[in-house]
């Protein structure tokens, strides 16, 4: 029995610090399971515009749709572009339910926060997961967003709230439309839950993956009418423009 501590802290050392890359299989030079060089490969964002995180080709501090009309939410927090290598692994996480995989994200987007927190940015009050609607839910069988509030939770010590935004009604898929058939699309599909309060809160929406910013911009106005002071959205990755847009 006396020797039980320490065999648990033997083991969670070799965890750590025996780590095969999930990306390339080799063995990780780091205390989780993504080796430096994968890791520096990952598409990092750059230039972006201070408020939805669209990446930019131009040294300027917001996006043309941000400067005509800024949105609810006050900014985007997404360390990575949705491009190759981290798209087919977002996509294993969220269509192939590689749950492992999506921690090891999670993870390192704990870690660019706690970073971003240390410069400077806000903490928020809660954590809140993009809803998903109920029928694709029993489809999928799990909420990625609800995951990854979970982990970030953890790892930020920030108290996620899982159910004061719900989705109340069910929309038709979201691939394939552009920003303005989006917006229509999510008219009316998320409310405030009974009895939540948000008055005065800085709060953080999270989600996996940014397109056109649609459902981010359609819970902030929730959230905002329902008088939350600053809403923020955290995510794994913001998709770039299409080439020629």
């Amino acid at each position: 029995m006396r020797c039980q501590p320490l065999h648990d802290l033997l083991v969670d050392i070799c965890s750590k610090f025996n780590q095969t890359c999930t990306f390339c299989g080799g063995a990780s030079d780091n205390a989780y399971a993504l080796c430096s060089g994968c890791e520096g490969d990952l598409p990092w964002a750059g230039l972006a515009c201070v408020h939805c995180a669209l990446p930019l080709v131009f040294d300027g501090p917001t996006c043309p749709a941000c400067q005509w009309l800024p949105p609810p939410f006050e900014r985007v927090e997404a360390p990575w572009t949705y491009n190759f290598p981290l798209d087919t692994a977002i996509n294993r996480f969220k269509h192939r339910g590689d749950r492992p995989l999506g921690r090891l994200l999670a993870e390192r987007l704990s870690a660019f926060l706690a970073y971003r927190f240390d410069e400077g940015l806000p903490r928020p009050a809660h954590l809140l997961p993009v809803p998903m609607a109920p029928n694709r839910l029993r489809a999928r069988g799990f909420n990625q967003a609800r995951l990854l509030t979970q982990w970030l939770a953890k790892g930020l010590g920030i108290p996620a709230a899982f159910t004061t935004v719900l989705r109340v009604r069910e929309t038709p898929s979201q691939q394939g439309l552009d920003l303005a058939a989006r917006q229509r699309n999510l008219q009316g599909a998320f409310a405030l839950a009974p009895g939540a309060r948000v008055a005065g809160q800085h709060l953080a929406l999270v989600d996996d993956v940014m397109t056109t910013g649609a459902t981010a911009h359609a819970l902030a106005t929730v959230l905002k009418q329902a008088g939350a002071q600053r809403v923020d959205v955290y995510c794994l990755a913001r998709t770039p423009l299409p080439a020629g847009a």
